[in-house]
């Protein structure tokens, strides 16, 4: 729900009885989607369905069941024409001005210099009037205080319209009632858009929250729910403004819209303003409040008492009340310790609690008792601690009647029998070490006989053994001769090895020798990819050869054009055997123009030819008669 269009004239009389078939379509919906519809004003209901029903050309509320059934898509638009999202920054401006000169500066004095405000926007639609609050508070207690003490909980039950609040990016239509000065305090400029600052965005806390039905926030010093209670009816309204003065502090500040008044619930707000629709709430006593406990469609709190309060604060055992809408409503100082509930998880539904299902499965066994109206006892269960030995708990979990008998919550109770469940495994464990003790006792006097007969079965085969070692050790005798021979022929071996690499030494120094007396020196493979480069070719190209001894010859960036050398590279590995030469007109690696012959040679061995040998030559001559130059190109 959101901040919303003012009422139709018939909204405010009596509800008439709804129709069977809007009954089952409310139903379906809540089941499908998990929107509850039931405490909204059914004539308001009727009338937005039907301008849906008429939209998609259907007649009955049961063949529109239908048709969400096949077309899933239909559910938004649904929402939306239900859910009217109609807001805006500084709507009723005389609101928001009592706002920022008496209740916004009461509320700041009244906390301590680095205490939280909670301020919560019920409905806040697209974002507007959350950002409204955060502005009000920011000119009265600065923007520092308000990035630091601040957090404004603005929550909605439409998903939609809470993505596009938390871009909090608005055209300059919608901010159009911001005032100048604070647009530019408050918002930067993106092109056409005007966009809340990051800085201030953070203290802005948007979530999907049902005020119907979903657990309120607590601790808050002003809640702000716009034209949104009059689309519910009475006792939608009552369940609602007990929520509402439940979540409020004392002293805290409840803002209306210009639709909705508090005529019928004077004992628990006071009005301020009543103009303005603002008001305070009235304390129903010492801090710690109840939750509103239902009770046959009416809501009444649990009532108070000092001494039983204490009693039940302090009991040795841990103790909870969860209400007949699953609801957590009361938790005593033993469960809240051993729980690590917090002060603000009292209030919320006990199934968004790990409390149900650790450590065991609560929500079931409430329901069970709720249907059979009988305690139930659950002995033994164990509580894994973080540190430490863990715990066992008897539960007791038992209804709350009201004084007719009829049942209004449920109480849990933890005993806890950690001792006795210790003493009892202890006293386990000593009757089963016992038994094992006689066991193994008979069991070592039969392996003793055993290991007597074994024994002198040892002796006879250990001179059995004896005999077959001196046998062995002869073996080992004539197979140490063998090994020796084999070392010498090893060493033979060896000998010839160190001679073979000797002479692979002096060869390849020979053709270092060689490759370094020449020219300009290069040696490629049948892939062209260079096996040797001379200093002669590192001196007139400037690449060494370990940067270039493995790649391709025709990727190398030297300043002789290599791209013409495909040719007679080619000839080459092709087998014609011939010498081909050309001269190339090129740049030395000290940028000097230069024309190189170049000559390919074919590497050829045995099996073939195995690569090219190329010679570089500044200034080169032309080849000998009979050398083959190739066709340039």
């Amino acid at each position: 729900m959101t901040d919303t269009m003012p009422a139709e004239p018939d909204e405010a009389a009596d509800e008439p009885k709804t129709d069977p078939a809007l009954e089952e379509l409310l139903g379906y919906l809540k089941t499908a989607r998990g929107f509850d519809f039931h405490g909204y004003k059914h004539s308001s209901l009727e009338r937005r369905i039907r301008k849906r029903m008429d939209a998609v050309g259907v007649s009955d509320y049961a063949a529109y069941q239908d048709y969400l059934e096949v077309h899933p898509d239909e559910f938004t638009t649904l929402f939306n024409t239900i859910l009217i999202n109609v807001t805006g920054f500084f709507r009723d401006p005389a609101a928001w001005q009592v706002l920022q000169t008496i209740v916004v500066p009461h509320i700041a004095a009244a906390r301590r210099a680095g205490e939280q405000i909670r301020i919560w926007s019920a409905g806040c639609a697209s974002g507007e009037e959350a950002y409204t609050i955060a502005m009000v508070f920011g000119e009265v207690i600065g923007t520092d205080q308000l990035r630091e003490r601040v957090k404004i909980y603005a929550t909605d039950l439409d998903e939609d319209a809470l993505v596009y609040a938390r871009h909090a990016t608005y055209t300059a239509r919608q901010v159009e009632n911001v005032p100048p000065e604070l647009l530019t305090r408050y918002f930067e400029r993106s092109d056409d858009r005007f966009v809340f600052r990051k800085d201030l965005r953070r203290n802005v806390i948007f979530g999907r929250h049902d005020i119907q039905h979903d657990a309120p926030i607590s601790r808050i010093d002003l809640l702000v729910c716009r034209n949104t209670l009059m689309y519910f009816n009475a006792e939608a309204q009552a369940k609602i403004l007990a929520r509402f003065h439940f979540a409020l502090n004392d002293g805290g500040y409840l803002l209306l819209g210009r639709a909705e008044t508090l005529m019928t619930h004077m004992a628990e707000f006071s009005p301020v303003d009543p103009k303005r629709r603002i008001s305070v709430k009235v304390s129903r006593g010492p801090a710690r409040e109840r939750a509103p406990v239902p009770v046959r469609g009416t809501e009444v709190f649990v009532p108070e008492g000092r001494v039983r309060d204490a009693a039940f604060e302090v009991g040795p055992i841990a103790q909870l009340v969860v209400d007949a809408e699953g609801y957590l409503v009361l938790a005593n100082g033993h469960a809240r310790r051993l729980f690590e509930l917090s002060p603000d998880d009292v209030g919320r539904k006990l199934q968004d609690l790990t409390l149900s299902y650790r450590p065991l499965e609560l929500r079931s066994l409430i329901e069970q008792v709720a249907t059979d109206r009988r305690p139930v006892l659950i002995r033994d269960v164990e509580w894994p601690a973080k540190e430490g030995p863990s715990r066992w708990f008897d539960v007791i979990i038992a209804a709350l009647p009201d004084a007719v008998g009829s049942p209004i919550g449920t109480s849990v109770s933890f005993t806890d029998v950690t001792v006795a469940k210790r003493l009892q495994r202890d006293l386990e464990h000593s009757h089963q070490e016992l038994e094992t003790a006689y066991e193994e006792l008979q069991s070592t006097n039969e392996e003793l006989e055993s290991t007597n007969e074994e024994l002198q079965s040892t002796v006879e085969e250990l001179e059995t053994t004896n005999e077959e070692l001196q046998s062995a050790n002869e073996e080992l005798e004539t197979m140490n001769e063998e090994m020796q021979s084999t070392n010498e022929e090893l060493h033979t071996a060896n000998e010839e090895l160190r001679r073979r690499s000797d002479e692979a030494t002096e060869a390849n120094a020979f053709l270092s020798a060689v490759l370094a007396s020449i020219q300009s020196g290069v040696v490629v493979d049948r892939d062209l990819k260079v096996l040797a480069w001379n200093h002669r070719a590192e001196d007139l190209w400037g690449l060494r050869s370990k940067e270039v001894v493995g790649q391709h010859l025709l990727n190398l960036e030297i300043g002789l054009p290599l791209a013409e050398l495909r040719p007679a590279l080619r000839a080459c590995l092709g087998g014609d055997g011939d010498r081909h030469q050309m001269t190339l007109s090129a740049v030395n690696r000290r940028g000097r123009p230069i024309e190189c012959l170049v000559s390919c040679t074919p590497l050829t061995a045995d099996d073939g030819v195995r690569g090219v040998i190329l010679l570089m030559e500044d200034g080169g001559r032309q080849a000998d008669d009979g050398v083959k130059p190739p066709a340039r190109g």
